[in-house]
């Protein structure tokens, strides 16, 4: 947060559902005062292996906001995913609510417009969002402040949602014993994701980080929330790479050991669409484009 703005107002209710097939925790922010609230990185449910889609986990978001007698300001996505369909698209058709996401987004668009090979007719301006927000931009929800703070290094367009005192920081730190996220997607970087974490790290001590997974290392319960103070002293990465050079070193080894996500080419042509379905073809069926040979170094040939 800038040292010149003012600080921030409110305190958030906020709401997490762990979507177990993906691992993904999406959220409910709500202002106390005003009963006004968000919605951030919903899941449109998808199977792989049918090509089911449905919208259970986006439709128990809605029923959480209308038993709490919320009312819906924003839908707002931290950044183009590669492991899950944004529902952002679904509920803005069933709730009329603006959707928004960082505007480094138009260059993941540009990225993967190539990537799949889309025609000029496909923008790339973003403009599939109501709005896009920029570094150091504010916003309300109810009476609560939010600021936006550019964390690329996961993706070139990740964004966190600061709200009042809590931070939406999704594929950068998971909790402590889960360190960071990888950063060898097309357009990540180690090294900008190691600044982007420590950004997070001059956050106050209080803040409250809400991660976007959890993979339950050691088999415990889904977590989502830490604090800045817990991540700096337990952070397994962390505490292991106190400088750029280590971090970088850790973060590009364990990278090159992961397979890529199983729905990476299915969910980016979704989600550069602002969480939208390619439109049917002329016989009403959709169809997803899987690229061949797009992301070699992710071939598990060695498993």
């Amino acid at each position: 947060m800038s040292s010149d703005k003012q600080p921030l107002r409110g305190r958030p209710i906020v709401k997490g559902f762990f979507e177990k097939r993906t691992n993904s925790i999406q959220y409910v922010v709500a202002d106390p005062e005003t009963k006004r609230a968000a919605i951030i990185d919903p899941v449109l449910d998808f199977d792989p292996k049918s090509g089911a889609t449905a919208t259970h986990s986006a439709d128990e978001l809605l029923a959480h906001v209308e038993r709490e007698g919320y009312t819906l300001e924003w839908i707002l996505d931290t950044h183009p995913h590669a492991d899950h369909f944004s529902a952002a698209g679904y509920l803005k058709d069933r709730t009329g609510v603006p959707t928004a996401i960082g505007e480094k987004v138009v260059e993941v668009q540009k990225l993967w417009k190539g990537i799949y090979n889309y025609p000029d007719s496909f923008p790339t301006d973003g403009s599939q969002w109501d709005r896009l927000f920029a570094d150091g931009e504010r916003f309300e929800i109810g009476n609560m402040d939010v600021e936006v703070m550019l964390t690329p290094g996961h993706t070139l367009a990740s964004i966190t949602y600061l709200v009042g005192g809590a931070a939406f920081i999704h594929d950068t730190i998971f909790m402590p014993d889960g360190g960071t996220a990888r950063a060898d997607f097309p357009g990540g970087s180690a090294r900008v994701l190691w600044n982007s974490i420590r950004r997070i790290m001059a956050l106050p001590d209080d803040t409250r980080l809400f991660t976007g997974h959890d993979y339950m290392p050691g088999g415990r319960e889904p977590a989502w929330e830490s604090t800045v103070a817990e991540q700096r002293a337990k952070n397994t990465h962390l505490v292991k790479a106190r400088t750029e050079e280590e971090f970088v070193a850790l973060r590009e080894k364990r990278d090159r050991e992961l397979p890529m996500p199983k729905l990476i080419l299915h969910s980016l042509q979704v989600n550069i669409r602002g969480g939208r379905l390619p439109e049917p073809e002329d016989n009403g069926k959709r169809y997803l484009k899987i690229p061949l040979d797009a992301l070699l170094d992710g071939a598990p040939w060695d498993e």
